[in-house]
């Protein structure tokens, strides 16, 4: 079998001195891909093009979904790989990405985020439970299953042509991709073996900005509206507490895990406030979060 022409998009906004990380780690397993890098910013955009066959793109600063759109009129592969600035990828990642769209009915595959915060440390151990007890299993479970799941916007690949335009409002521009590929009756699939390695917020305020931002995207009328559901209050809460509950390992832990619990009905009431009562649109509720560089 012929194996399918791939493009790669990175996304990147003032990520010059982790923008060749995240390039290396792709150029190491991808040789003659296409690799394009979209950023607004001369300090990113100069990094990038230092490496041999890496195109740059500028986009005008308008978000993630404006900067993918632009992208999606330049690639050329048959398959398009997303990730971003500030992550890498593992060493496998690509091949354990790419093999399930041997299927045919496959539309899109998610990788796996790997938390390279300290797990010694309160917001450190959150994106490890977050990560491992939460969305590794309910993807696994939901892949197993043959039940929809959303990709991992640090990592995932879709079939070219099933999305032409990204809403340029989308909080969580993932999380609608995934749900419009998957109204179009195609299997979003996980491939665990796709490691990407993140380094996630360690300040209370980046996390609740990160997580109001991203998780305030299934409010949105796209996703709210669609009869595809991962992710919402009522199922976070009937299906990861008990995962959440085990996954502690000692008592410091499991103290951590108690005051997540409040943290996070801290971040769905400001979800409710902002986005469903006060409609905030994306450039009022996206801000940069330095402590994830």
């Amino acid at each position: 079998m012929t194996p399918p022409s791939v493009s790669i998009v990175i996304t990147a906004y003032r990520e010059a001195s982790t923008i060749g990380r995240a390039i290396e780690a792709l150029l190491a397993q991808s040789t003659g891909t296409e690799i394009l890098v979209v950023c607004p910013d001369d300090e990113t955009a100069s990094a990038a093009a230092t490496y041999e066959g890496v195109t740059v793109l500028r986009d005008p600063g308008q978000g993630k979904p404006a900067a993918l759109n632009l992208a999606l009129q330049q690639t050329s592969g048959s398959i398009i790989i997303m990730t971003d600035g500030d992550v890498y990828v593992g060493p496998e990642a690509l091949a354990a990405l790419l093999a399930p769209f041997d299927d045919p009915d496959t539309g899109a595959v998610s990788g796996r985020p790997i938390s390279t915060s300290p797990r010694d440390t309160m917001l450190g151990y959150w994106s490890h439970l977050l990560t491992d007890a939460g969305a590794h299993i309910e993807r696994t479970e939901r892949d197993q299953n043959e039940q929809f799941l959303v990709c991992s916007g640090y990592l995932y690949a879709i079939r070219t042509g099933l999305i032409d335009r990204i809403p340029e409002d989308a909080l969580a521009e993932d999380a609608v991709v995934s749900h419009l590929i998957g109204q179009q009756g195609y299997r979003i699939r996980y491939a665990p073996a796709a490691e990407v390695f993140v380094k996630y917020p360690d300040t209370y305020r980046d996390w609740l900005s990160q997580k109001v931002r991203s998780a305030g995207g299934y409010a949105q009328p796209v996703i709210a509206s669609s009869q595809l559901r991962m992710r919402s209050f009522r199922q976070e809460a009937a299906s990861g507490t008990m995962r959440a509950l085990k996954y502690p390992e000692n008592l410091q832990e499991f103290i951590w895990t108690l005051v997540q619990f409040l943290a996070r009905l801290h971040m769905w009431l400001l979800i409710f406030w902002r986005v469903r009562i006060q409609k905030m649109p994306l450039t009022t509720l996206w801000k940069r979060v330095e402590s994830t560089k």
